[in-house]
């Protein structure tokens, strides 16, 4: 009777790896069933990107107005007024935590 269970032990291992991986492929982070949350999450990252190279070219532009070759007075005045601390005793100061 062992002998004859013997020969069911190949076949018993290869469906549970078949159900095993099918299993996975509906289930799992990548799975078939998790794609909405995969798209939802592509999306999102996609907007985070497009504000990120927004915000990329804004900093490129001031400091390219930051450069020796093209000194801009009004940009080198407000971050000497921000470092320094110094304002006009008509403006009103807000500091942020950045």
């Amino acid at each position: 009777m062992l002998a004859r269970l013997r020969s069911y032990v190949p076949i018993t291992l290869l469906a549970f790896l078949i159900f095993y991986f099918g299993f996975q492929a509906l289930t799992g982070d990548r799975g078939l069933l998790s794609l909405n949350s995969r798209n939802e999450t592509l999306a999102e990252k996609t907007a985070e990107l497009t504000q990120l190279h927004a915000q990329r070219e804004e900093l490129e532009v001031r400091a390219r107005l930051l450069r020796d070759d093209h000194l801009s007075r009004d940009l080198l005045d407000e971050r000497a007024r921000s470092l320094l601390g110094f304002a006009d005793p008509r403006d009103y100061v807000i500091r942020t935590g950045g």
